[in-house]
């Protein structure tokens, strides 16, 4: 049995889209489309054609490891 996306909470999704990220992380989503655009080979995007998926618990490694402020 197929589960619809929409079922599944943003803390168990392995990948979220940019406005998912957006609201899951505070972050604008110019800002975050920005940032992906300009980190665009890092671990934590997978690209779904010119779409950007955040891979979540990475991104949040990578935000506790590297960034201060965005």
């Amino acid at each position: 049995m197929a589960v619809h996306n929409s079922q599944i909470p943003l803390w168990e999704k392995y990948t979220l889209t940019l406005l998912e990220a957006s609201q899951y992380f505070g972050i604008g989503y110019k800002k975050l489309s920005a940032f992906c655009k300009e980190h665009a080979d890092e671990d934590f995007i997978m690209w779904n054609g010119n779409r950007a998926q955040i891979k979540r618990v990475l991104f949040e490694k990578y935000l506790d490891e590297n960034i201060t402020s965005i």
